[in-house]
């Protein structure tokens, strides 16, 4: 019996970083063919030939690239130790895949590159692709002084890159104007559904919960969403609108687990109105419930901007016990 090659990622919501770590190991000819098995079961884990955004653990020489744990501090610099690879951007699994397997992959994608070559266009994809998405999974503000990484996957950038590259003497422009026309007809189609179907729905949902705040938690900081929906817009326009003090720090629900999200200062960024407790940043399961004293507590995220519990009440106390730290610090 043949045994399938596996490529293991978590399983519920995805994110840009796994879905871009997958592909990018598809183009390899061992993980061409590889199934992508999607589960947090460490027993089903344990059987994938190659693990990313999952499973606590970095560790190349297992083929395990996790980020998600309290002292991971890996970036470019640390993982290619040579002159020219500085960034100290946090990888994310894509990011950690990239690092480890781009030079690769490069020499896949386009075989009569160079040694030279290859190098370049690693650098270049890195800096103009990859550090983006490597920052947004880990919440790193794009500004300090200046912007530690750049947007170049938006929709008026994939646009231009359809455009007659100057050193193309064989493209069709009305053909390539013809794809421009079918990319921005999809994602403007994608935004009026979405918008329509998903994001509008979500207000009455944030709305009903809003009201009921005080049956959460007395301060009124804590919201709880009876069902998981696009909250965090609808949130801050409400509060807003009706003049909400004083502000709501931590939105609990169901999705998987019981999660605890914090609120953002403003829709998009990634400093939080007040994040969750410094001691229990990046810690899981038995470590957390020790260090925060509440059960069933299964992460909090190394930027502390989310986390989860197996039961309503643990993601309640989780919750409560974080507004009052944060109210005596």
């Amino acid at each position: 019996m043949t045994k399938h090659v596996k490529i293991g990622t978590h399983d519920n919501t995805f994110h840009c970083d796994e879905a871009l770590a997958c592909f990018m190991l598809k183009l390899l000819p061992r993980y061409k063919d590889a199934v992508i098995v999607r589960s947090r079961d460490m027993s089903i884990l344990d059987t994938c030939d190659i693990v990313v955004d999952v499973g606590a653990e970095y560790d190349p020489s297992k083929h395990r690239y996790d980020h998600h744990m309290k002292n991971f501090v890996e970036s470019l610099s640390t993982v290619i130790k040579k002159p020219g690879y500085d960034s100290q951007i946090k990888l994310s699994s894509a990011g950690l895949i990239y690092c480890h397997f781009g030079h690769e992959i490069i020499k896949e994608v386009v075989p009569q590159a160079s040694d030279n070559d290859v190098e370049l266009i690693f650098k270049q994809v890195y800096n103009t692709l990859i550090k983006e998405v490597d920052g947004i999974d880990n919440g790193i503000p794009m500004f300090e002084e200046e912007p530690v990484y750049s947007i170049v996957t938006d929709l008026s950038s994939r646009v231009k890159f359809l455009n007659l590259a100057w050193n193309d003497k064989n493209a069709d422009v009305n053909e390539q104007f013809l794809k421009a026309v079918k990319l921005t007809g999809e994602e403007f189609l994608q935004h009026i559904n979405y918008t329509a179907n998903v994001w509008l729905p979500a207000r009455s949902i944030v709305e009903k919960s809003i009201a009921n705040r005080f049956e959460v938690h007395p301060s009124g900081e804590v919201v709880e969403l009876l069902q998981f929906a696009p909250w965090s817009q609808h949130l801050i326009t409400i509060e807003k609108e009706q003049n909400i003090q004083p502000l709501i720090k931590y939105v609990i629900c169901k999705n998987g687990p019981y999660m605890i999200y914090t609120v953002p200062v403003h829709v998009g960024s990634f400093i939080m109105r007040l994040c969750l407790p410094e001691p229990w940043g990046g810690l899981r399961d038995e470590m957390l419930v020790k260090a925060s004293g509440i059960e069933g507590a299964i992460f909090v995220h190394p930027g502390k901007f989310i986390g989860g519990n197996l039961t309503r009440e643990g993601a309640l106390m989780m919750a409560h016990k974080a507004l009052e730290l944060g109210k005596a610090t």
